[in-house]
């Protein structure tokens, strides 16, 4: 029985599974191939890599925007066939760069989207957004503002709330930090590790950014040409032998890096 249980342990800490997954556009174009990952619950995995490298048809593929081609996805031990598509991607918080909120809606609206299609009582709600808001850094009176009305970090937060409203296991983040300014960029960051250590969300966190990506993953998945090159702590990523990952390194540091792939 001991051995059984821990047999089964790997996959109990699995909370997505991709299982030698390909994506392949009607006209022929492969964006993935053979990708095969295992994303541990209350881990932050990033998807690190250059624009094309298939970062982001990844993270569309877990939540079922995408349909893979080949292969086999699972969410919570379940393949992603076996899912409502309603219910799995009401267990996902979804950031974007662009923040995706409802411009004819208050930023109470907004961010109370989710509960509301869950029918959660009124009250709950108005609880659970007073608790987002000061998770974020919000102030109380922002409730009755449009998305229009507030800086660009601002929305950012709104739109970290509001994937965060009904609290659920998994978070999805493409680029979300990536249009702001250097600064708020750093300060969002950081809150989000306050946040990340207090919830233990599961979350996989798409960037290009080098920086992003050690400060805030607990491994890192390096894509290129739409496969996994290398995957690594961060600690791990940044003594790698790995040519790509020393040029991501190098480009850290300063130094002079070759082009990837040209040697």
């Amino acid at each position: 029985m001991r051995n059984q249980r821990q047999m089964h342990r790997p996959e109990e800490n699995t909370a997505i599974e991709f299982r030698n997954v390909s994506y392949t556009l009607p006209n022929g174009c492969e964006l993935l191939r053979g990708i095969n990952l295992q994303i541990k619950r209350g881990e932050t995995l990033v998807l690190l890599g250059r624009s094309g490298s298939g970062k982001t048809t990844t993270l569309k593929l877990i939540n079922a925007l995408l349909k893979p081609t080949s292969g086999v996805i699972l969410v919570n031990g379940r393949t992603l066939n076996t899912w409502d598509v309603v219910r799995l991607r009401r267990t996902m918080g979804y950031v974007i760069q662009e923040i995706g909120l409802f411009p004819h809606l208050t930023i109470d609206k907004n961010i109370g989207l989710v509960p509301a299609l869950e029918n959660w009582p009124a009250e709950r709600t108005r609880e659970r957004i007073g608790e987002l808001l000061e998770m974020v850094g919000l102030e109380p009176p922002m409730l009755a503002r449009y998305p229009r009305e507030l800086s660009g970090g601002q929305r950012q937060r709104v739109g970290v709330a509001r994937a965060l409203a009904a609290d659920p296991p998994i978070l999805l983040m493409d680029e979300p930090f990536g249009a702001l300014d250097l600064l708020t960029r750093a300060e969002l960051q950081r809150e989000f590790l306050f946040l990340q250590q207090r919830l233990r969300k599961t979350v996989v966190f798409v960037t290009h950014d080098i920086r992003a990506a050690l400060t805030l993953g607990t491994r890192i998945a390096l894509m290129e040409s739409g496969r996994i090159v290398a995957l690594l702590t961060t600690q791990e990523f940044l003594n790698s032998d790995e040519p790509l990952v020393r040029q991501y390194v190098e480009a850290l540091n300063g130094l002079p890096a070759t082009h990837p792939g040209r040697g």
